[in-house]
């Protein structure tokens, strides 16, 4: 293999080659972990009119403390009779228009209500309790900027500034290949040096939650015409993601029959443990990446190089890899030519602090063991060993 370049270097010509897609309208209702294209601004004042945010009573601070005679009660969702006016209070609930005049709420557990008429032993400030209208967002102001990957969250302060539909990047489409002559479905009989195919089903779900479209291929044998034939099928959506074939043996033919069909070679080795053999090319504005077929190499790969390229199709702001801190709960050997991802559990500890446990079996080909685990730490090359209670950087999984 020739000189490995460094994940820096790897992650960096990725990002040279991506183009973000262009976006589309997206309804509210399907825009959850889609990527934002333009800025949304809000096309009301939020809260849209001065609202109480406690149940309770609208008065004028001047008039507390004293006995108040209750002229109304005022609702959400129904405006106020008339307005108040001094000497006067008006029982009020959450979310409910504050009547003019008002200047306050007193919660109804600072009270005694009784017969119509209110007894508020102590004096109320001006605004207590009371939501200014526009006090959140105003008319045209930004709610959220462009390459914004939409949650939960997002989606409810879009929908209450009135924004019904937002401009968001397509969604890639990316064609999933796995190769290999040993390769069976689940459920079906194995014959001798047959496997279960699994890395398919794992890829496409790994890149459906980056907001892919997935277009999954049947698997390919170590044969030229079959890879051929499904790379030219691959190579028509926005990434195609291969998995195995990339080494140096024999039936490895996913990069000469790439090549074949015009595909660019950007890289091919990179100074990471699992995953060494990755290649990046690229042909017109399509991306390809291949993935070793070890099941743990390729879920490392998509998760370093696949799901970013994703993200920075669609235009996010940040689209990582995103690592996060915490400490090594125990000893790890490092390796002297490759930075190397250990599977780890994630725990915490009573102080909130992260501890990292890598678990047993860290070869590339345990996907079952990889399962029990939900963290990437990342153990940069070099000799000797990371200590115990050593600060160090992840990635999560699932």
């Amino acid at each position: 293999m020739a000189d490995l370049i460094s994940l820096t270097e790897a992650l960096a010509a990725v990002r040279a080659h991506v183009r973000p897609l262009p976006a589309e309208a997206v309804s509210l209702r399907e825009a959850a972990g889609r990527v934002l294209g333009e800025d949304v601004r809000a096309v009301i004042d939020l809260p849209p009119f001065p609202s109480s945010a406690m149940d309770g009573f609208a008065v004028r601070a001047g008039d507390t403390p004293g006995r108040l005679p209750v002229v109304a009660r005022v609702a959400a969702g129904v405006p106020p009779p008339r307005a108040l006016t001094a000497g006067e209070a008006m029982g009020i609930a959450t979310g409910a228009v504050v009547p003019e005049g008002a200047d306050a709420v007193i919660p109804l557990e600072y009270v005694v209500d009784r017969d119509n008429e209110v007894e508020i032993p102590d004096p109320v400030d001006r605004s207590a309790n009371v939501r200014p209208r526009g006090g959140d967002v105003r008319v045209g102001d930004v709610v959220l900027v462009a390459g914004t990957r939409l949650g939960a969250a997002h989606v409810g302060a879009v929908a209450a500034a009135g924004v019904a539909e937002v401009r968001c990047a397509r969604r890639p489409r990316v064609a999933v290949v796995t190769t290999g002559t040993e390769l069976r479905r689940p459920g079906e009989p194995l014959g001798p040096g047959q496997v279960y195919e699994a890395n398919g089903v794992m890829l496409a779900s790994a890149l459906a939650a980056a907001g892919a479209d997935i277009v999954e291929l049947p698997s390919v044998a170590d044969d030229e015409d079959a890879h051929r034939a499904t790379l030219t099928e691959a190579l028509d959506a926005d990434v195609a993601v291969t998995s195995g074939g990339v080494s140096v043996g024999p039936h490895d033919l996913v990069r000469r029959i790439a090549r074949e069909l015009g595909v660019e070679e950007i890289f091919w080795g990179v100074a990471v443990k699992p995953g060494k053999p990755v290649s990046f090319g690229v042909r017109g504005g399509t991306l390809l990446f291949g993935l070793p077929g070890n099941p743990v190499s390729s879920l490392v790969g998509c998760e370093l190089f696949v799901r970013p390229a994703l993200l920075a199709l669609q235009g996010a702001a940040e689209p990582g890899p995103t690592y996060e801190s915490g400490t090594l709960g125990v000893a790890a050997r490092r390796n002297p030519h490759r930075d190397e991802f250990l599977r780890a559990r994630r725990s915490q500890s009573e102080d909130g602090e992260v501890e990292l446990v890598p678990i047993t079996g860290q070869e590339s080909h345990m996907i079952a063991r990889a399962a029990t685990a939900d963290a990437l730490v990342l153990a940069p090359r070099g000799t000797g060993e990371l200590p115990a209670g050593e600060r160090v950087r992840y990635l999560r999984l699932g």
